[in-house]
C-alpha cells in the first residue's frame, strides 16, 4: 500500500494557548448589489431536462425494467467518483496523485457526469477555494442557496470570477495530456460519453426501449448535478463547524451520502489537501475515499496526503464551534474494552 503523507503539525500554524483562546474571526465580505444578467439558453435547458428527469423517475417505476435502473444508479456513481476522486481531490487539490490507467479511468468518468472538462471544473474551484464567499467565487454562497445551487449556471459570472480566475495556474493540468485532450475535444467526447452510449446500452443489452433508456439516463445525468450543486449550496449554509466556526462550509451527513463524501465541507475548506476531505474517513459515508483506497492499494494511487490528529486538535481548539467529539475519556467512539481495563484511582482532595 502506497504511504499516507502526514503534513507536519507546524505547517498550520504555531499558536500558544493564549492565541487558541482569540481567535479572531476573519473580516466578512458582504456580496456586491448587481443586476443579474439571466442566460435564458442555459434556463431553457436546465428546466427541459428537469422535465425529462421527472418522467424518468415515473418510467423507473412504471414500466422500466429493473436492470436499466440498476445501470443509471451505477452510471451515477462512477460519474460522480470522476467529480469527486478525479476533478475534485486528484486534480483540483493534488491530494494524491495516480498512474496513468486510472488517470484515464476517472478522466471517462468525469466525461459521463458532463459538469465541463477537468481543467475548467478545477480552475472553478481553485478560484472557489481562494476567494470563497467572495465575488469572485463562481457559486458564492452569501449570495443565498438557489444562487450556490443552481442560480450561478443561469446568469452571466461576476467580473471578479472571470477576473481572478485568469490568475489561477492551471500549468500542471494543461502539461497533463490526458486532460488537455479531453479539453480539447470536450463537446465530441462529453455527448458520447453522457448521453449516447448510456442510453444504446440498455437498448442493445437488454431490449428497454428508447424513450426509457433516454429519459431514465437523464434522471441519472440530472441526479449527479444535484449531489455536486448540494455541495455548494447545503454544505456551505447548514451543518456544525467543528474545525473552523468562521466560514461558511459546514459538516453535513445528508450531501456526504449522495455525492459520496463530499459534504465533510467544514473539514475540506479548513484542510484542503486531505485526499479524504473528512477525518473520520469511514467508508459508509466517504466512498470517494474507499476508491482512493482501494487503488492505493494495488498501487495505482500513491502519495496520499492527510493531516495529522495532532495539527487537527490544534486547529479544533482554536477555531472550532465546540461540536467535535473530544478526545480521551468518553470519546463517542472510544472502544468498550477501555472501560473494562482502565486503571481509575480516587484521591481524596
Amino acid at each position: 500500500m502506497a504511504p499516507n503523507i502526514s503534513i507536519p503539525t507546524g505547517v498550520l500554524h504555531e499558536h500558544d494557548e493564549e492565541v487558541v483562546a482569540k481567535a479572531i474571526p476573519p473580516e466578512v465580505v458582504k456580496p456586491s448589489d448587481r443586476k443579474l444578467k439571466l442566460v435564458w439558453r442555459n434556463i431553457i435547458i436546465f428546466a427541459y431536462l428537469h422535465t425529462v428527469a421527472v418522467y424518468g423517475i415515473y418510467l423507473m417505476f412504471a414500466c422500466a425494467k429493473i436492470a436499466t435502473s440498476i445501470y443509471a444508479i451505477i452510471l451515477y456513481q462512477l460519474g460522480s467518483l470522476g467529480v469527486t476522486a478525479g476533478a475534485h481531490r486528484l486534480w483540483s487539490h493534488r491530494s494524491y496523485k495516480a498512474n496513468v490507467p486510472l488517470r484515464i479511468i476517472l478522466t471517462v468518468f468525469n466525461t459521463m457526469a458532463y459538469e465541463n472538462s477537468v481543467i475548467e471544473w478545477s480552475r472553478d474551484h481553485r478560484v472557489h477555494h481562494k476567494f470563497s464567499e467572495t465575488d469572485a467565487d463562481p457559486h458564492n454562497a452569501k449570495r443565498g442557496f438557489f444562487f450556490s445551487h443552481v442560480g450561478w449556471l443561469l446568469c452571466r459570472k461576476h467580473p471578479d470570477v472571470k477576473n481572478k480566475g485568469k490568475g489561477i495556474d492551471m500549468s500542471d493540468l494543461y502539461e497533463d495530456p490526458i486532460l488537455a485532450f479531453q479539453d480539447r475535444y470536450y463537446m465530441i467526447l462529453m455527448p458520447i460519453a453522457c448521453f449516447i452510449l448510456p442510453t444504446l446500452a440498455p437498448m442493445y443489452l437488454w431490449n428497454e426501449t428508447f424513450v426509457n433508456a433516454f429519459c431514465i439516463n437523464i434522471f441519472r445525468y440530472i441526479l449527479t448535478l444535484h449531489a455536486t450543486w448540494l455541495v455548494n449550496s447545503a454544505a456551505h449554509l447548514y451543518g456544525h463547524k467543528p474545525y473552523d466556526r468562521y466560514i461558511n462550509p459546514s459538516e453535513n451527513l445528508t450531501v456526504s451520502l449522495l455525492a459520496l463524501g463530499e459534504g465533510w465541507h467544514n473539514y475540506h475548506h479548513t484542510f484542503p489537501w486531505d485526499y479524504k476531505t473528512s477525518e473520520l474517513g469511514k467508508y459508509s459515508v466517504n466512498l470517494s475515499a474507499a476508491f482512493i483506497d482501494f487503488f492505493a492499494n494495488i498501487g495505482w494511487a500513491y502519495d496520499l496526503k492527510t493531516v495529522s490528529q495532532d495539527m487537527v486538535k490544534k486547529r479544533v481548539l482554536r477555531t472550532g464551534d465546540g461540536t467535535h467529539e473530544i478526545w480521551g475519556w468518553d470519546d463517542k467512539d472510544q472502544p468498550k474494552e477501555d472501560y473494562k481495563d482502565a486503571l481509575i484511582t480516587h484521591r481524596k482532595s
